[in-house]
């Protein structure tokens, strides 16, 4: 799945129904850290819940109010990924688990490199490069 460069954010939500309309809300972290602003128009894109089971398998897990995902890393953690975008900064962008992005700085889109994650917020982690690999590695 491409993800355009104007991605502001990327959040799980619960789709509720209230007087006649559904809604979805919005972590008040998004808002508070200058990624949205309230009043503003946004355009939505909605994704299936499916997750892999790791058998092949996917299931849909509905979610609890209240319930919002751990991030699917943790600092320190050592992944091998593809760089598959470049940011307005000019840092380059994977996702991972649950299509959660890392940015990676100092890379190249197309490069794979072998990263360590250093700082894990709610909705994007940062990591630094541990090694440029082979695209065959």
């Amino acid at each position: 799945m491409e993800i355009p460069d104007q991605l502001r954010c990327l959040f799980s939500a619960q789709v509720t129904e209230a007087d006649g309309t559904y809604r979805l809300e919005i972590p008040d972290q998004e808002v508070q850290l200058g990624e949205l602003s309230e009043g503003e128009t946004y355009r939505v894109a909605l994704l299936d819940a499916a997750s892999d089971t790791g058998d092949g398998r996917a299931t849909t897990e509905p979610a609890r109010e209240g319930d919002h995902p751990e991030p699917p890393v943790e600092e320190g953690e050592t992944l091998t990924v593809d760089i598959e975008d470049i940011g307005d900064q000019g840092d380059g962008i994977t996702r991972v688990e649950r299509g959660f992005v890392v940015i990676v700085p100092d890379t190249e889109q197309g490069e794979r490199v072998r990263i360590e994650i250093t700082d894990v917020q709610q909705t994007v982690a940062f990591a630094d490069v541990v090694e440029r690999l082979s695209y065959y590695e």
